[in-house]
């Protein structure tokens, strides 16, 4: 396991010299890839420089769009203004709305009717639009929380995606992540009584009826999610990354509320050959966070125009850029 801590001032530094040699960037293009019944739809950000790298950004859980954000008070805006620091290092990114949601509404009847195979398999769609469109041989895929499951899943076995990128993304099956984040958050505590068994059920490949429970209970694990939930409940991520040969990066935030370091470390242990990097002072969406204040760190998703911690795009180029001089 390759692992770095990046210090704010390295960062900093990192950044300086990746800005040196930026180069102009190009329009938004829109870009469709085959669906289940209608296209799929993302968008297509180009660098001037001929024949870049590109890297398919893969959205976290739930009504998470193209650019990071959902109706939810999620504002974050974490995958545009990640794909737009990387255009300026030279890099091309595809930006996708999930089927089901946003743009690609009409893909699917059900966006809840869905696994994590099924995105893996709209992956390799846009993989193939992907190429098609700028003659790449290869696609980068990255992957922000959830995203990371699917985009481990989408690799297995493919010879037309360079390598993963997983940011943010989960180190153990989802049903023990879950159980986490609610036994942390104070608030949850009059629910858990209830949450924590059906958490189980699903593990166990059991549904639940949730009608009489509280309403955020029921929203949570609605009949409609609960085939999805199973599905993803039933993965592990650090199994699926064993069998993974080609380059992985995993990047994880010190601050993150969602998913831990120790996801991170699980992941590398189990991929001795991925370069692991820790950023300190980073929260679940990328953003700086000073203080270990819950409300201080939520208050970060719903903000707009806060900028990425310093060294992410930086980072990730430097990988690409080593990795492609390597092959």
């Amino acid at each position: 396991m390759k692992a770095l801590l990046l210090g704010l001032a390295a960062a900093i530094c990192a950044s300086t010299t990746m800005a040196a040699a930026a180069t102009t960037v190009l329009g938004e293009k829109p870009l469709q890839a085959t669906g289940p019944l209608d296209p799929l739809r993302g968008v297509l950000l180009t660098p001037s420089q001929s024949a870049p790298p590109v890297v398919l950004i893969v959205p976290g859980s739930g009504p998470t769009d193209r650019n990071g954000n959902s109706p939810f008070g999620l504002k974050a805006s974490t995958y545009q203004l990640l794909a737009q620091e990387l255009a300026t290092q030279g890099i091309a990114t595809v930006r996708i709305d999930k089927r089901g949601m946003f743009e690609s509404y009409k893909a699917v009847e059900d966006p809840n009717a869905v696994t994590i195979q099924a995105y893996a398999e709209d992956v390799h769609h846009w993989v193939d639009a992907i190429r098609s469109e700028t003659g790449a041989q290869c696609v980068w895929v990255l992957g922000h929380s959830e995203g990371g499951l699917v985009a481990l899943e989408a690799g297995q076995g493919r010879s037309d995606i360079c390598g993963l990128i997983l940011v943010a993304a989960p180190g153990r099956p989802m049903g023990q992540t879950l159980r986490e984040q609610l036994k942390e958050d104070p608030a949850n505590a009059p629910i858990l009584d209830q949450a924590l068994p059906v958490i189980d059920a699903l593990e166990a490949g059991r549904r639940v009826d949730t009608r009489q429970m509280d309403r955020p209970l029921n929203t949570m694990f609605h009949a409609s999610v609960q085939g999805f939930l199973i599905n993803t409940f039933a993965l592990d991520p650090a199994r699926l990354i064993a069998g993974y040969s080609k380059p992985v990066l995993i990047i994880q935030g010190e601050r993150d509320l969602q998913i831990k370091p120790k996801d991170a470390q699980r992941l590398a242990k189990a991929a001795p050959n991925a370069k692991l990097v820790l950023l300190p002072a980073t929260n679940h969406v990328l953003k700086k966070v000073e203080t270990n204040d819950r409300a201080a760190n939520l208050a970060t998703y719903d903000k707009e125009g806060l900028p990425l911690v310093p060294g992410v795009s930086s980072t990730i180029a430097r990988f690409i850029t080593s990795a492609t001089v390597k092959r």
